[in-house]
């Protein structure tokens, strides 16, 4: 089955150019040029991905994104943003609210389609995990629904907070670096930087604090991260 991509990107030029080469390299594509279609788009046809404009008017990239990650039908889909902004914070920002990836205009589409396959490969779960659950305490990872449940309430995660902690609960009580993380989680892309770690360990704490079980993805000291897992 093709990929379906949605592009929300009010620049009609930009619009036009990622829809060509996105056909052009056989992917389905829609486009709109603000937040608020962009949201009604997902409703009626649900994206295998959307790249996502920073600057929209109206609703932002990042208002998108927190109202795409509050919806139960909506929130596992990736984002990838597209930014002309190249501040550090601003790149951490994006990711703190659930975006899985970014890329810096300008870009050749060469390099977004990479982008793409990658951010599509490590969302997708292997199939030999289809039918598998992993269950520590009262948290509950579910690969059949990709969902995560704790003491029996769903707990909204981002697709790539799913795989760092799916990775965790099948490796527990064992320090890994950031590199070895984006070795294992991220896979062989090679545009993600050892500080994204941080922000999507972050971001998996967040998921964990209301239950508090936060506590069970620990920092160790020099190394890294563990999963609590006794």
């Amino acid at each position: 089955m093709a990929t379906n991509i949605l592009v929300v990107e009010d620049d009609a030029a930009i619009r036009d150019m990622l829809c060509f080469s996105l056909r052009h390299a056989g992917y389905i594509c829609e486009a709109v040029g603000d937040g608020e279609r962009g949201l009604e788009a997902v409703k009626l046809q649900r994206p295998h991905i959307i790249l996502l404009d920073w600057m929209l008017p109206g609703i932002d990239g990042i208002e998108f994104i927190r109202r795409l990650r509050s919806n139960d039908y909506m929130a596992d889909i990736p984002v990838i943003m597209l930014t002309a902004k190249g501040e550090s914070e601003d790149l951490v920002k994006g990711l703190s609210v659930g975006a899985d990836d970014y890329v810096n205009k300008p870009f050749s589409p060469s390099e977004l389609v990479a982008r793409i396959k990658a951010v599509l490969r490590r969302c997708s779960l292997p199939d030999t995990d289809a039918q598998e659950s992993l269950k520590h305490g009262t948290v509950m990872l579910d690969m059949k629904s990709h969902r995560l449940s704790i003491g029996g309430d769903r707990v909204d995660l981002g697709p790539t907070e799913f795989r760092l902690l799916h990775f965790f609960m099948k490796n527990p009580e064992r320090a890994y670096s950031r590199g070895q993380l984006l070795d294992h989680v991220w896979g062989d892309t090679v545009y993600i930087e050892e500080r994204t770690v941080d922000v999507h360990i972050r971001r998996l704490r967040k998921a964990l604090e209301s239950s508090k079980n936060d506590h069970l993805i620990e920092t160790v000291r020099g190394v890294g991260y563990r999963f609590a897992g006794e």
